[in-house]
């Protein structure tokens, strides 16, 4: 059930029993994980809404403390820099979103700020463990307090010394724990005991689930010339907001159809991983490249690549080049179909 895709991703020594394993909490129960590639970032300042929500894809300045969204940092051209989830707060403004793509997205929000009161603070000793699949409510509220048990999705509560947010990801029913580091050990240690109904697992089992959803990682499915439309990623944009950074080119696609690219799924008709950034060719031309696979125990062998229009309609075969030869794959349309 091997996934690949994410960038850092060193050779994977878990059993594969222990990662069916893993899988399956995921899709039929609980899954946590420290999450070390996230961090959590603080905007603070009379015009921090003000300033994200015209720095920003998503709805910021309407979201009332208490609630959280998703949303993407993009350059004037809707070429996707980063992803993350705003949680609204009284007084400051919660961003958790990727260690590795925000210094980008930081340099391009400072130089955006002119005579803006707000203030940028990344806060490292705050650390965020996810809790994913549909007994997630259940294993956070051991964790953390059964008032977890009725917070709606897209929502956050402060619970004693931590923050607590509703937030499904990879496809996935899932919550968010965000907490220091001394006080995240004793919450990894809670949910790791069997009366939580979780189990830890490893970034291949959530990988595989979130590429059985189609969801774009960025960085890895997408490059710094991805528009956001391409990689799929309209639940982080709103559609009715006003004006911010990268709309026009949104507007734009969006009216006109003007996409000529987009992340499709792949099934591979010999059950092996194609390797990464493998050509995807149609009738002997490219039309796109391999940039995550899965071994998946629903589906086998899958794959996610952004491919030319040629190739949209469900059900094309494309070839993969790889070492030892062609492989024969054919384009699903995301989600993939899992019966």
């Amino acid at each position: 059930m091997r996934a690949v895709g994410h960038p850092r991703r060193v050779p994977d020594v878990t059993s594969e029993s222990n990662l069916l394993r893993e899988y399956e909490a995921l899709v039929g129960a609980a899954g946590f994980r420290l999450h070390d590639d996230r961090l959590v970032v603080r905007v603070s300042g009379e015009d921090r809404s003000a300033f994200i929500h015209g720095m920003c894809s998503n709805d910021i300045i309407g979201l009332k403390a208490g609630a959280a969204v998703e949303a993407l940092i993009l350059t004037e051209h809707a070429h996707v820099i980063t992803s993350f989830f705003a949680l609204a707060r009284p007084d400051d403004l919660l961003l958790e979103t990727s260690r590795q793509r925000w210094p980008q997205a930081r340099a391009h929000l400072e130089k955006l700020i002119v005579a803006d009161d707000v203030e940028i603070e990344e806060l490292d000793t705050t650390v965020v463990i996810a809790i994913l699949g549909p007994k997630s409510a259940q294993a956070t509220s051991y964790a953390a307090d059964e008032s977890v048990l009725t917070m709606e999705p897209w929502r956050h509560a402060t619970i004693g010394a931590v923050t607590v947010a509703n937030l499904p990801r990879f496809g996935s029913p899932g919550f968010a724990i965000f907490a220091d580091r001394a006080r995240a050990a004793t919450i990894l240690v809670r949910l790791g005991s069997p009366a939580s109904g979780a189990i830890e697992v490893s970034e291949d089992a959530i990988d595989t689930v979130r590429i059985e959803h189609g969801i774009a990682r960025i960085g890895v499915d997408t490059n710094d010339k991805t528009i956001a439309l391409e990689a799929r990623l309209q639940p982080a944009i709103s559609f009715a907001k006003g004006c911010y950074v990268g709309q026009e080119t949104i507007e734009r696609a969006t009216a006109r159809g003007g996409l000529k690219k987009r992340l499709f799924g792949l099934r591979l008709e010999d059950g092996q991983l194609p390797a990464l950034n493998a050509c995807v060719m149609l009738d002997g031309t490219e039309v796109g490249r391999v940039s995550s696979a899965a071994l998946s125990p629903r589906l086998g062998a899958i794959a996610l690549a952004t491919l030319h229009h040629s190739a949209w309609p469900a059900g094309t075969k494309v070839k993969i080049a790889g070492p030892s030869g062609e492989q024969v794959a054919t384009v699903s349309d995301l989600p993939f179909a899992i019966s």
